[in-house]
């Protein structure tokens, strides 16, 4: 393997961190308002530990059974991503049934109106496990410090080089 082919997939390596990190920071860029990082296991293998999911906002009245729905008893309460099992709609209210995929059970409560976040619009799996790591000091020293390191040490050693040659031939 040659030093340029080594560059060029750490370059490449870097640019699907950054990708993947500004996306889960900026979840507009994909069309969602929300991003999160998927804890457990329960809506695998639609949606693996460690993926993140995007969530953009939806009316209730427009969700319906199969959607994926991101969900939360409070906003200081973590958020829930599960499957809408069944859809009850009454003349002043709304409510769904959810469970995870690979749960045997529904939830045992019922999701309300206010309790919904959004539809997850798309999940991209593992990226989660990243981000976490990016977030903790050693994930920024080997994703950020590292490369930027290694980038400077390479454009030094290439003039280096440039000078060695130039004071070979001259």
């Amino acid at each position: 393997m040659t030093y340029r082919a080594i560059k060029l997939g750490a370059g490449l390596a870097l640019l699907i961190v950054v990708t993947s990190v500004i996306a889960h920071a900026f979840p507009a860029l994909v069309g969602a308002e929300y991003s999160y990082v998927v804890q457990s296991g329960s809506m695998e293998p639609a949606i693996g530990t460690g993926s993140v999911v995007f969530v953009a906002e939806r009316p209730a009245e427009n969700i319906g059974e199969g959607d994926v729905i991101t969900f939360a008893d409070s906003q200081a309460s973590p958020t829930t991503t599960h499957r809408v099992i069944e859809k009850h709609q009454g003349e002043s209210s709304i409510r769904f049934r959810t469970k995870g995929d690979a749960n045997e059970d529904p939830d045992p409560e019922p999701v309300y109106r206010d309790e919904i976040v959004g539809v997850v619009t798309l999940s991209v799996p593992l990226i989660g496990y990243l981000i976490g790591f990016a977030q903790s000091q050693l994930g920024w020293v080997v994703l950020v410090v590292l490369p930027v390191v290694s980038l400077i040490v390479s454009e030094l050693w290439e003039l280096y080089e440039a000078a060695e040659t130039d004071d070979a031939t001259g």
